[in-house]
């Protein structure tokens, strides 16, 4: 079998992420069971630039590839050399330098292995962190995928059959937590920065703008952070926890309402969150609280597949290739590449 064959009998996937700051591998047996999976962060890096800086991404990928990988082959139980069935990468969305580093890398491993290669859409990864961890969620059901890069409404029929509902028509909603942690000199991620200082703020204290939060299935969150800094410009005695409590408000209610919008317009029985920002305690108890009080089952996968991760990338390369076939090796790095479905 060539490395443009078709998977063998081993239903192993080696599957590689780094669309952006981690550096991840992990071994996934037919889609479903976690073998292993390891992330290196490289928050540290970034940090004291506010944001992550590509060519520090892409120089750190390049370091710590060989290690991260054969980590994840041998808590797997697994030699250097396999046995896999096949070796999957995310081929986009994400930075351009990042994204080759693993694309090439899991080419020459299935070349040598003579296996296949799956170039897999990071988007669609993170849907599939919630099946990996839920796969009876009922269905059809609508996904709320929000991260530092994204932030779209997904109707999820069924694996590989998405429908997308809305997104954000300028600011992801991560981005918007970046930019106001920033602003506010609460560090890098936002997002942690974020909902540590506003566990001691009031989240009226400041009043903010809900933007589109009734207007369709789209968002927008650039009007929202420049309400923040406007506000902090006007009033400088204001208290950070206050702003940051009351930012993470809006941004929350704004997200729930999309979500529960998406539902009512779907027909969909559940809701998911996947992405980054899924890791938002009080994203997460407020989703599950509306979705409770209108008898909508809301799954909330574990932060540690809320983050970047290979694992989720490992269980969409196995349905992609048994739908689809695998990826030629001569194709390459979409660092543009948009949402399975549109979006």
């Amino acid at each position: 079998m060539t490395a443009g064959g078709r998977a063998g009998g081993s239903g192993l996937v080696l599957a590689i992420e780094t669309s952006c700051d981690e550096t991840a591998a992990a071994v996934v047996l037919e889609g479903r069971e976690v073998l292993s999976s390891v992330v290196s962060s490289q928050v540290d890096l970034h940090a004291r630039f506010g944001g992550v800086v590509p060519e520090i991404a892409g120089r750190a990928h390049v370091e710590r590839i060989v290690p991260v990988v054969a980590e994840a082959l041998e808590r797997a139980g697994l030699g250097p050399v396999g046995p896999v069935g096949a070796v999957a990468a995310t081929v986009g969305p994400g930075l351009s330098g990042a994204l080759l580093v693993g694309v090439s890398f899991a080419k020459s491993l299935a070349l040598c292995w003579d296996v296949p290669f799956v170039g897999v859409n990071h988007l669609e990864g993170h849907l599939y962190a919630s099946l990996l961890e839920e796969p009876d969620l009922p269905l059809p059901a609508v996904v709320l995928l929000v991260s530092g890069g994204h932030t779209l409404v997904v109707a999820m029929s069924g694996p590989g059959a998405y429908e997308v509902l809305g997104g954000t028509v300028d600011d992801a909603a991560g981005e918007a937590f970046d930019k106001v942690a920033r602003f506010l000199g609460l560090g890098y991620p936002g997002g942690p920065g974020i909902e540590r200082a506003a566990a001691a703020g009031d989240p009226s204290a400041v009043p903010l703008p809900r933007p589109m939060i009734s207007d369709g299935l789209d968002l927008s969150f650039s009007g929202l952070k420049t309400a923040v800094v406007q506000h902090v410009t006007r009033n400088p005695r204001v208290a950070t926890p206050d702003v940051a409590a009351s930012f993470q408000a809006a941004a929350v209610e704004v997200l729930v309402a999309k979500a529960l919008a998406a539902c009512e317009a779907s027909g969909a029985r559940s809701v998911c969150l996947a992405g980054g920002v899924a890791a938002n305690g009080p994203l997460r108890e407020a989703l599950l609280g509306a979705c409770a009080s209108r008898g909508l089952r809301c799954f909330l996968p574990s932060r540690e597949m809320c983050t970047d991760n290979a694992a989720m990338i490992g269980a969409a390369a196995w349905t992609r290739l048994a739908s689809d076939g695998p990826t030629p090796l001569d194709a390459g790095a979409e660092p543009g590449l948009r949402f399975p479905g549109g979006g």
